[in-house]
């Protein structure tokens, strides 16, 4: 047990993949665990609701503060016209009264009371004609009379006891517009002894309050949270009388802003000062907390899962490529080790026969005839390993070029072949030839389709075991030129057909790993076929053999530069 182990640990990809699961895979799990356990409490919690209020209740906040400053700031404004008690008859004092109410059209009423002369109470002159107005003035002059004769001294200590020294009170009124809102400013007047019970007041038109004022407001609320917050969702506000402990009914607002729609608001605050009675609505135009709340929600929920299927993904590809490059790695360790018999081989041949000779062992000339043809021989076999090793490094390095000239293709693969039958022949191969005659002429590089068809002729060789049968056919279809070799021996799996062409691939078949080889033939075969603008290909069964088909154009034009365009494109 403890040798598996070891031989487990020390795998190459094993410790890989562990490291970079613990190094970023762990990590980035736990990052993803935590951030789906908070949306699942955010969603079980109505947190986001919850946010969403507080800032709807801040919102309304900072509102009723901005509709309150309005108001006390048009307030001074009249404020500063009004005329001293002590200053003029009656008569005085309300034609100047009159005079401020004419020049400001939102005023409805205007009024001094003075405990010691009672109260001067006057109205917008033109409206007085219409009943609704009428009554309103009668209701205030009885109102304030008794309210102030009764409680003059505490409503003056308390509007003098306001930062502002303004007070406000509001009531419900009716308008032929229909309810409207009327709010009066209580103030005192400037100049007058602490302990004299003299102030002045207005009341706002109602009219004024839901047409302009309130719209107003409304907008510039709106438009101002839009722009700090970049809202996606804009807001609606509405104003209604205070529902005195019932739900708010939005079918008794007096003013809502664009977009309000249908439905009732959010959150709502009770509003003091100026509005004092009324009660300020929120929410956003078109949608709802709860469904902005559960589409946040959603929307982390699928980019967590988008995270995580990349996270996945990415752990998919990291394999794959650590495994590829794990692969060509040890193809290359092979590489190596491949070459270096394969030299070691004829280098030895080549040594022991030419000591040998060197020494004069061999007595009879037919000897050694045959060891000069063997030193011959594996001479050859070394300078084509050597070849295929170059081409190999000037392909990957992008600087391979080709030589095209104008070609007999078919007489250059009898010659190629003539060159090698009798390897073939020596091998016990069964050898056929099919070359179709008046093939035209072809523009090719000579050495590199040698090369090309001596690998594949090479391959099967080495990988025929029982039925030792190799045919080469060379014929015309249409533009084409096809040249194939076909063998009856091991095959090739189909999963394995698409990578055989790969650099240093060798496929999992015992004989070809008892078969020392470099892995590049069929790569270098490709690079060739593409270079010349053809396509190979291969067709193959299992223990039934092999067909390869180099499909060559019969104009070939890429030349000079072309050339080694083409071989850094395809290497």
């Amino acid at each position: 047990m403890q040798t598996t182990k070891r031989r487990f640990w020390s795998n190459k990809r094993f410790r890989i993949m562990l490291t970079l699961e613990l190094a970023v895979m762990l990590p980035a799990a736990a990052l993803i665990y935590v951030n789906f356990a908070h949306l699942k409490s955010l969603k079980h919690g109505k947190k986001v609701e919850a946010t969403i209020h507080r800032d709807f209740l801040y919102t309304l906040s900072m509102s009723e503060k901005k509709m309150n400053d309005r108001i006390f700031e048009m307030t001074d404004e009249i404020r500063a016209l009004f005329p001293s008690p002590a200053a003029g008859t009656d008569s005085e004092r309300g034609r100047a009264l009159d005079q401020i109410l004419s020049g400001h059209p939102w005023a409805a009423h205007a009024f001094i009371y003075d405990s010691e002369k009672g109260l001067l109470l006057r109205s917008q002159c033109q409206p007085m004609a219409d009943p609704y107005i009428r009554r309103e003035h009668d209701h205030l002059n009885t109102l304030y009379s008794g309210w102030f004769g009764m409680e003059g001294k505490m409503v003056c200590d308390g509007i003098r006891s306001r930062p502002r020294r303004i007070s406000c009170h509001g009531e419900m009124v009716k308008r032929p517009s229909g309810s409207g809102f009327l709010a009066t400013a209580f103030f005192t007047l400037p100049g007058l002894p602490s302990d004299q019970v003299v102030f002045g007041g207005i009341s706002f038109d109602p009219d004024y309050l839901k047409q302009t004022f309130f719209p107003e407001m409304f907008e510039q609320i709106i438009s101002q949270k839009i722009t700090e917050e970049d809202r996606g969702d804009p807001l609606a506000l509405t104003v209604f009388p205070r529902p005195d402990g019932s739900d708010p009914d939005p079918d008794k607002s007096l003013v809502s802003s664009t977009g309000w729609g249908e439905g009732k608001p959010e959150v709502t605050r009770n509003l003091e000062d100026a509005f004092s009675g009324l009660t300020l609505g929120i929410k956003f135009q078109g949608t709802s907390a709860d469904a902005i709340a559960s589409r946040w929600i959603k929307q982390g929920f699928i980019i967590l899962g988008v995270l995580s299927l990349l996270m996945i993904g990415g752990l998919v590809l990291t394999y794959r490529s650590v495994s590829k490059e794990m692969s060509l790695a040890r193809m290359k360790s092979d590489f190596v080790s491949n070459v270096s018999h394969e030299l070691r081989t004829p280098l030895s041949l080549i040594q022991l026969y030419a000591e040998t000779l060197e020494l004069g062992r061999i007595s009879t000339q037919e000897k050694k005839e045959e060891y000069y043809r063997t030193i011959r021989k594996e001479s050859e076999r070394l300078g084509k390993l050597i070849s295929n090793i170059l081409d190999f490094s000037r392909i990957e390095a992008g600087r391979k070029e080709y030589d095209l000239r104008e070609t007999d293709i078919a007489e250059l693969v009898r010659n190629t072949l003539d060159t090698y039958r009798y390897q073939i022949e020596k091998n016990g191969f069964e050898f056929e030839t099919s070359i179709e005659p008046n093939i035209p002429r072809m523009r090719l590089d000579r050495e590199a389709i040698a090369r090309a068809l001596l690998n594949l002729v090479n391959n099967a060789l080495k990988y025929s075991d029982d039925e030792k049968f190799l045919k080469v056919n060379l014929y015309r279809t249409n533009a084409t030129v096809k040249l194939e070799v076909v063998d009856r021996g091991i095959g090739i799996a189909r999963r394995d057909q698409t990578k055989i062409f790969e650099k240093f691939y060798r496929t999992g078949d015992p004989l070809v790993h008892n078969t020392k080889g470099s892995g590049l033939g069929l790569s270098l075969v490709k690079h060739i076929t593409h270079a010349h603008g053809g396509q190979v290909e291969v067709e193959s069964t299992p223990g039934k053999g092999s067909k390869f088909t180099l499909s060559l154009p019969l104009t070939t034009g890429v030349t000079g530069t072309e050339d080694r365009m083409a071989a850094g494109a395809t290497a």
